[in-house]
Order: C-alpha cells, then structure tokens, then sequence
C-alpha cells in the first residue's frame, strides 16, 4: 500500500507565498484569499506575519497552491 505524497511536504509558506505572488499579484491573490494582508499594503514580509497567526487564512493560501499545482499537472 502506498502513501499519497504530502504536496506542502518541505515547502515553506514563504515559498509558497512568494511561488503564488509570482503566479497572480497581489490583486490576483487578494481575488483568490479575501484577507486583507493582499489587498491593502501587501508585502512578502506582513502577509507572512498574518498567515503565520491565522490558521483558516493559511489553509486557503496552501490549498490555493495546491489546486495549481495539480493545475500543473
């Protein structure tokens, strides 16, 4: 029996933020993610701060990253 691969095994948030900011922007995150670290004075740095304290908001973001990475596929 196999297990399935965790797609956020060795993946820091910052990476995925910074792979995700890539991807759409800051106004294409803040369409995606309806926290307010986006869209108003967005950076790596206060939006890292924020998910790090706020479970639901970060499980948006890693499931976001997760849908384009099966996207990818």
């Amino acid at each position: 029996m196999t297990q399935a691969k965790d797609p956020l095994h060795g993946v820091t948030l910052e990476a995925i933020l910074v792979q995700l900011h890539a991807r759409f922007g800051w106004d294409g995150l803040a369409e995606r993610v309806d926290v307010r670290c986006f869209s108003n004075e967005p950076s790596i740095k206060s939006s890292l701060k924020f998910l790090r304290k706020t479970p639901w908001a970060r499980a948006k973001v890693e499931a976001l990253y997760i849908a384009e990475q099966n996207a990818g596929r």
